[in-house]
């Protein structure tokens, strides 16, 4: 049997937010402490403490290493600390429109045209209009397809009225975003995925990234910060034709 793939969402996200694209076979999306199933948790200050979360998350439910991870934003930086720290754990790593130090500059990581938008949303994020301006001002942010707006703002007001994240755990993500620094390269196979039409995070810090790895990169040609939302079949490609380059490498290797 294939080795699960363990779904990080970012910055307040859950596994809710994933949509019909945790439904795909041998997916196992796990929220950060502070959301979703955790959102009665205190978000950590450091990275690293979530990776503790996630790795004792993942034994709970009998997940076996090693894992591949599918991860988003500050799940990729998650992500990318276990594979540091426990390389053995981790089998892949997909990244998608993450970024970190030392590879990514500050206004490169949150897009200065994008301030404005999140002073709105921490302004809005409590509140009795809270649900309908803040989710509304982050679907603008991360998703390029309107044509769902309308269903999209129904499911975001109702995950955020069921597991509300709070304004401190949301703030504690954002400073453990912007504390961690990658230090090193992980030994597993990464690949590196954006987004053009990102209009919250530079497709530079991954391209960037990807070259300090030497790791293949990918990038959507329109899609927002949320690729999973605005085209999650071009995804499941990405992953599928991921899978069999891998194997076929493992193959190669295997008759050296």
């Amino acid at each position: 049997m294939s080795e699960p793939w363990i779904l990080l969402r970012g910055l307040t996200r859950e596994s809710r937010h994933w949509g019909a694209f945790a439904t795909r076979e041998e997916a196992m999306p796990v929220d950060l402490p502070g959301n979703g199933t955790e959102a009665h948790v205190r978000s950590p200050l450091a990275v690293d403490a979530y990776v503790d979360a996630l790795r004792a998350e993942a034994q709970r439910r009998g997940a076996r290493a090693p894992y591949r991870v599918l991860a988003m934003s500050l799940g990729g930086m998650v992500a990318t600390a276990w594979a540091l720290r426990y390389p053995e754990e981790i089998a892949r790593l997909v990244l998608v429109n993450t970024s970190m130090r030392p590879h990514s500059r500050v206004y490169e990581r949150l897009r200065p045209s994008a301030w404005s938008a999140l002073v709105r949303v921490a302004r809005y994020w409590d509140g009795d209009d809270s649900d309908d301006i803040a989710e509304t001002l982050i679907h603008g942010l991360t998703c390029a397809r309107r044509d769902t707006l309308a269903a999209d703002l129904e499911t975001w007001r109702a995950i955020r009225e069921s597991a509300h994240v709070s304004r401190a755990n949301a703030l504690r993500q954002l400073a453990a975003a912007a504390r961690f620094k990658a230090r090193g390269v992980p030994r597993c196979a990464v690949l590196v995925v954006s987004s053009r039409g990102d209009r919250l995070v530079n497709p530079v810090c991954s391209a960037r990234l990807a070259r300090a790895w030497g790791a293949p990169h990918v990038e959507h040609p329109w899609a927002g910060h949320d690729l999973p939302h605005d085209d999650p079949q071009w995804l499941v490609d990405t992953l599928h034709a991921g899978d069999i380059a891998a194997n076929a490498a493992g193959q190669a290797a295997g008759r050296v």
